[in-house]
């Protein structure tokens, strides 16, 4: 695990140390340069940086068109189970919270796929509850199994696994991992995790790098904004993230800023990251990595997610339903969070074209 140990320094960086000295002729001075270091990057996340946030647009918008054009990918979320066996306090999945569990069965795996493709994706997340033993890899193999001949693209969302069952699942289509940390602050990690295989902070620190061992196509990770300092989580992020590329470039990493949304539950955050800081962020992410996809859920509201489609995003989920089954099951069942922007695909389509840019549902074709 080579990128994982590099990146366990970063840490102990003392960020608020740096931050506090950061001057607006620092800032204005990243913005000249065409690569950037880490110190570069903490410039941008600033609170001096606010100041600059015109100008970090501008650049911005200019690096993702010279990288990635005008296109932006839609994708769907698939929710497969709700069974978990953690105590995460910010989860509605959480395994104390009582409610009827479910898990699709093979048939309404492929009722949802078809829903899914006949609204036009190619590209679809699957996610589960950390329960190996309901949702083993087995049933991961056979979901895929059914949904791969309707899909471009497969990737998960679920419990961190080994190299060698990435490996297993990559024989029947999956070619992409999303796994986000929640927090690197490893004390405030201990306390939102209290129970249940996600307390191990380095097991899940590793994930990605498994997935990249794998042979993956496409890895993206992020922190969970809410949980702990934005500020640290940003930074850390991005370490993590500069670290992967470093030792697997030959991965298409990307990265996802998901800010917390109320679920089931009596969870109240301690830390918010705020509309304009949230722009900024994203802002320092794209200056900084101008080949790493953006991914923008739909946790954020429809007015916030239409000021950022033109500002450095690559990718965007559509319609998404994160309770089980959600596309075509009709009973009540508990969504892991509440969607903020429930506007259709095709309301999703049109808005992505009135900002001059081009709603797409594929951008990579399965050769085998």
């Amino acid at each position: 695990m080579k990128a994982t140990e590099a990146f366990l320094p970063w840490l102990d960086f003392d960020i608020d140390g740096f931050v506090s000295r950061v001057t607006e002729k620092d800032v204005e001075r990243v913005l000249e340069k065409e690569v950037l270091g880490y110190q570069d990057f903490l410039c941008l996340l600033s609170p001096v940086a606010s100041r600059f946030l015109e100008k970090m647009a501008i650049c911005s918008q200019q690096l993702t068109a010279k990288h990635f054009g005008r296109a932006i990918l839609l994708f769907a979320p698939l929710y497969l189970a709700d069974y978990c066996q953690n105590a995460c306090v910010y989860c509605g999945f959480r395994v104390m919270n009582r409610f009827p569990r479910k898990k699709l069965s093979l048939e309404e795996i492929q009722r949802n796929g078809e829903i899914l493709a006949e609204k036009g994706f190619r590209h679809i997340l699957l996610l589960t509850g950390d329960a190996p033993a309901v949702t083993p890899v087995s049933y991961l193999e056979e979901a895929m199994s059914i949904l791969s001949p309707m899909f471009d693209s497969l990737a998960v969302e679920v419990y961190p696994m080994t190299v060698e069952e990435y490996q297993k699942l990559r024989l029947v289509g999956l070619d992409g991992l999303t796994i986000y940390q929640e927090t690197y602050d490893r004390k405030v990690y201990a306390e939102v995790h209290p129970s249940g295989p996600k307390r191990d902070f380095f097991w899940r620190l590793g994930t990605p790098e498994r997935g990249a061992q794998a042979g993956l196509r496409w890895v993206t990770i992020g922190a969970l904004y809410g949980l702990a300092n934005p500020l640290h989580d940003a930074f850390w992020t991005a370490m993590h993230l500069m670290t992967l590329k470093k030792y697997y470039p030959e991965v298409e990493w990307g990265v996802s800023l998901p800010r917390m949304n109320p679920a089931e539950g009596d969870f109240v955050q301690k830390y918010n990251l705020p509309d304009k800081q949230f722009v900024q962020f994203l802002l320092a992410f794209r200056i900084f990595f101008p080949t790493v996809g953006i991914t923008l859920s739909t946790r954020e509201r429809p007015e916030m997610r239409d000021i950022l489609i033109p500002l450095g995003v690559t990718k965007v989920s559509a319609e998404s339903h994160t309770e089980v089954g959600g596309y075509a099951e009709h009973q009540e069942q508990v969504p892991q969070f509440e969607v903020a922007d429930k506007r259709s695909v095709e309301e999703i389509k049109s808005v992505i074209s009135s900002k001059g840019f081009d709603p797409v549902f594929k951008d990579w074709v399965r050769m085998a």
